[in-house]
């Protein structure tokens, strides 16, 4: 936009663009970094679903490729849905590997949370058609890797591989749950994802859970209507 002394001025949009820079530049320093280190195929991973009452938590791991440039990429649960899609479309084109782990709601009961996550997590640093020579973690676990690894706690807010990561496993996620959604209506899970909204809670004191639930993370839900369920 140009004002009446032909300057331009600093939009909404134009500040946006900036701010996507910024968090860009700052993203790719991280990732960047690395390179400089020696390290050649970087390999971030993250993982969508871990606090959800019901559904798979999914885990994805991305190779980027040297010349990847979209400085829309950020920490998914700062994008929209719709950004996050189109996110997704362009990691997955110009990945040099991009992956896709699921564990599923009975594994999660029989196991623990946090170890089907870190096992999902390692499936997909494994399904990579190439082999990484660093894998950057989400979190402050490791995995059970036979190569160098960093754990990197709020990674998907400082890594660009990581954040891509977090894109590609939160609308893989989504997806999924829109498709249990209409397997199982009346929970809502194509609107809360498997999380605990009030709706979501009522639907399961009402009707019971379904399979997809995790029984482990609805015991006081459970307890409290053990008669119906």
């Amino acid at each position: 936009m140009v004002n009446r002394h032909g300057s331009r001025k600093n939009g909404p949009e134009s500040r946006g663009a900036a701010v996507r820079k910024r968090r860009y530049a700052a993203l790719s320093g991280f990732d960047n970094a690395c390179h400089e280190e020696g390290f050649l195929q970087i390999a971030g991973v993250d993982e969508a679903g871990r606090g959800a009452l019901a559904g798979p938590v999914v885990a994805a791991a991305v190779i980027l490729s040297t010349d990847f440039g979209l400085d829309g990429v950020d920490d998914s649960k700062r994008l929209s849905e719709k950004v996050r899609e189109g996110i997704f479309d362009v990691v997955i084109r110009q990945s040099l590997a991009v992956a896709i782990a699921f564990g599923q709601p009975r594994v999660i009961d029989r196991e623990n949370i946090l170890r089907v996550t870190l096992m999902a997590m390692h499936r997909a640093v494994d399904a990579l058609r190439v082999r990484p020579d660093l894998v950057l973690i989400d979190g402050r676990d490791e995995i059970h890797w036979c190569g160098p690894q960093r754990a990197v706690t709020g990674g998907d807010g400082k890594s660009l591989s990581i954040a891509s990561a977090s894109i590609v496993a939160k609308v893989a996620r989504d997806r999924a749950m829109r498709r249990l959604g209409r397997a199982y209506p009346g929970y809502g899970l194509s609107r809360n994802k498997g999380y605990g909204t009030v709706a979501h809670i009522a639907a399961i004191e009402a009707s019971g859970p379904a399979p997809v639930h995790r029984r482990t993370f609805l015991t006081k839900i459970i307890e409290k209507n053990a008669a119906m369920f």
